[in-house]
C-alpha cells in the first residue's frame, strides 16, 4: 500500500522538530538535564521560545525525534523485504543495517543515543520519553511484522516477536551506553542488538529457527 508524500509543511515542521531535539541533545551532554532548560534549547536550536512549546510540552520531550528517528527507518527497511520473507532473517539482517554505524552521520547518532542514555540515568523524565520512543516504535512495528508474516500468523505470535526485536535493540543500546565500547566491532550496537534478538526469539513458533541454526 502506497503512502502519501509529507507535505512541504511537514517536512519543514519535522526539519525543525530535529534542530530542535540536536539542540536539545547538545545541551544535555554538555550539562546535563538539570542544567539545561526549554530557553537554552530554544536559542542553541534557533528558534523562539514560543515555537519550542509549539511542539514539545517539556525539555526531555525535544529529544524525542532524535531517539526515534532511527526505529523509523529500521521499520522502513524491514518492510522492504516484503511479504514472504523470512522473518527472523529479515529482522537480523535490519537491525545489524541499522546500528551499522556503515558512514559518520550514523556513528555520530548513535554517539548521541549514548550520550542521551547517559543523561537519563539520572533524570526520571528523559528515561520516560525513551520508553515511551520503544513503546510507540513497538506498536508501529507489529503491523511490518504482520506483513512479513502473512495473513496465517498467529496475532499473539506477532505481538510478542515484535515486543522481542524492540526489547533486542533497547537492551542492546542500554548495555552498550554504559561502556566506552566502539560504535563498529566487538561489542558494538549492531553485535549486542543480534545477540539479544536471537535470545530473545528463539522459541517463537512465528519465526522458526532462530538465523544461523
Amino acid at each position: 500500500m502506497s503512502t502519501k508524500p509529507p507535505s512541504l509543511t511537514e517536512r519543514r515542521k519535522a526539519a525543525t522538530q530535529l534542530d530542535i531535539a540536536r539542540a536539545a541533545a547538545e545541551l544535555f551532554t554538555e550539562h546535563g538535564p538539570d542544567g539545561t532548560t526549554a530557553e537554552d534549547i530554544a536559542l542553541r536550536a534557533g528558534v523562539a521560545l514560543r515555537t519550542f512549546y509549539r511542539y514539545f510540552r517539556s525539555k526531555q520531550d525535544a529529544v524525542a525525534p532524535l531517539l526515534a528517528g532511527g526505529a523509523d527507518r529500521w521499520r522502513q527497511s524491514l518492510a522492504a523485504a516484503g511479504p514472504g520473507s523470512a522473518v527472523p532473517t529479515a529482522l537480523e539482517r535490519s537491525i545489524a543495517e541499522a546500528l551499522s554505524a556503515h558512514d559518520e552521520e550514523a556513528a555520530e547518532g548513535l554517539r548521541w543515543t549514548r550520550g542521551l542514555l547517559r543523561a537519563a540515568a539520572e533524570d526520571p523524565a528523559l528515561r520516560a520519553v525513551w520508553y515511551r520512543v520503544n513503546q510507540e516504535s513497538e506498536e508501529r512495528l507489529r503491523a511490518v511484522v504482520a506483513d512479513l508474516a502473512g495473513p496465517g500468523a498467529d496475532p499473539l505470535d506477532v505481538r510478542l516477536t515484535a515486543a522481542a526485536a524492540t526489547d533486542a535493540i533497547r537492551v542492546a543500546l542500554e548495555a552498550w551506553a554504559e561502556t566506552d565500547a566502539p560504535v563498529r566491532g566487538e561489542g558494538a550496537p549492531a553485535e549486542l542488538a543480534v545477540r539479544c534478538l536471537r535470545e530473545l526469539m528463539g522459541g517463537m513458533r512465528l519465526l522458526g529457527p532462530a538465523p544461523g541454526e
